[in-house]
């Protein structure tokens, strides 16, 4: 079952529903518009987020707030592993990092800024 709404803009997740003439985020409660136009000034500048809704930037250290499974791998990343100086990328995993078991991409969700 496909989504049909526009993912949210805050937190890039597709758990979204629309209430009235508004969007709203079943993930971080986020809502807006659904008759403004986009804006591409704020779709150039992307602000990622952590769980609890604290903007990263590169560089910072993160917490990882949840056992995640290395996917085509036995490797579990623990909860509670600290991660420093991360990297911002583009694309479906917003953080790249290297941690004791090579460089890996998360997702922002999954992560608490320290």
């Amino acid at each position: 079952m496909s989504n049909v709404f526009p993912p949210c803009p805050q937190c890039a997740l597709e758990n979204t529903y629309p209430d009235g003439d508004r969007y709203v985020c079943a993930d971080c409660g986020h809502e807006w518009s659904a008759t403004a136009p986009e804006d591409a000034d704020a779709t150039d500048s992307r602000i990622v987020r952590d769980a609890n809704g604290n903007v990263l930037a590169d560089g910072d250290a993160v917490v990882l707030i949840k056992d995640l499974k290395v996917k085509g791998s036995s490797t579990v990343l623990k909860m509670g592993t600290k991660v420093k100086s991360i990297r911002l990328a583009d694309g479906d995993h917003e953080v790249d990092c290297r941690m004791e078991g090579g460089n890996f991409m998360l997702k922002a969700c999954y992560l608490k800024k320290v």
